[in-house]
């Protein structure tokens, strides 16, 4: 018998790789998106994961809006904490393993070099908090939940999202006359959204459980991750490095917070790609995606 996966969040750019890579491993998979249920709502929550009698339940859903949620915090926590309580009680009771995705914004980027999952998290504004508390309700109610915290994910789906992300803005704005300017003191390391969905298939595989870092294969400024992006997809616009001084935003954000994958590749799991090769993958997906969506 096949086996089953319920992937909440399965219309973002992470939820359909994920439902793309279960599927190519014979899964069966029920996909929820925004639209199609509220993962807030603990009912709807329960009776859904019921009804599907799953394996495995994956959370890829969340509220990412980082600034916003500076004004919003209550939004932000019922949908990247409380949501996840709901989650997680619904799969206690049927005895399910959960699969939730956190973030490298739970720390202060105050270390300097890539975070591991024995660091301390600490926290800068109310999008962050509320995924640490994510983390804590999955940890609170489960015995054996796989956290996975990301960095800056991408994949050829954000074109169709309504979110985007970096590579689709950088896109956007290159399309313009005016000079683009992209922070060079804050790094990250942006992850692929194919490759997290491939590495966590082989982590539930395995049977892993517990916290991991799953962040892209290197640390990279905003700004360099931005001239990359250009270099691989051809354009050559007005790119300029600027700083939080000057480009200022409602919420903090941490200058320093790469991921080390360290622990994830001790555990048998395959490195990440390179951010260059990530990308060059990324834009022979998206003109595939782009093909197939305007035939």
């Amino acid at each position: 018998m096949a086996r089953s996966v319920v992937v909440f969040g399965g219309g973002g750019q992470l939820g359909v790789e994920l439902c793309r890579e279960f599927e190519g491993r014979r899964w069966r998979v029920r996909r929820f998106d925004r639209q199609s249920l509220d993962v807030t709502d603990a009912t709807a929550v329960e009776r859904a994961i019921t009804d599907a009698e799953p394996n495995l339940v994956i959370n890829s859903a969340a509220y990412n809006q980082v600034d916003i949620a500076e004004k919003e915090p209550v939004a932000a926590y019922q949908a990247n904490a409380l949501a996840v309580r709901n989650l997680a009680m619904a799969c206690r009771q049927s005895g399910i393993q959960l699969v939730h995705y956190s973030t490298d914004y739970v720390f202060d980027g105050q270390k300097g070099s890539p975070y591991m999952e024995t660091d301390a998290p600490h926290p800068l504004g109310a999008y962050a908090v509320s995924k640490l508390a994510g983390e804590l309700y999955a940890q609170a109610y489960l015995k054996d939940p796989l956290i996975i915290r990301v960095s800056g994910v991408f994949g050829p789906s954000g074109r169709f999202t309504p979110r985007g992300n970096f590579v689709e803005l950088m896109l956007r704005l290159a399309q313009g006359t005016n000079p683009i300017r992209v922070v060079e003191d804050h790094v990250a390391s942006p992850t692929y959204a194919p490759a997290i969905a491939t590495r966590t298939a082989d982590m539930v595989e395995k049977g892993l459980s517990g916290l991991f870092h799953m962040g892209g294969g290197q640390a990279i400024s905003w700004y360099e991750y931005a001239k990359l992006i250009f270099q691989s997809a051809g354009l050559n616009p007005a790119l300029q490095p600027t700083d939080e001084r000057e480009y200022r935003t409602a919420a903090r954000r941490p200058k320093y917070s790469a991921l080390s994958n360290r622990k994830l590749e001790q555990a048998g799991i395959a490195p990440m790609p390179p951010i260059a090769e990530a990308l060059r993958d990324y834009f022979e997906r998206r003109a595939h995606v782009t093909a197939h969506r305007s035939a």
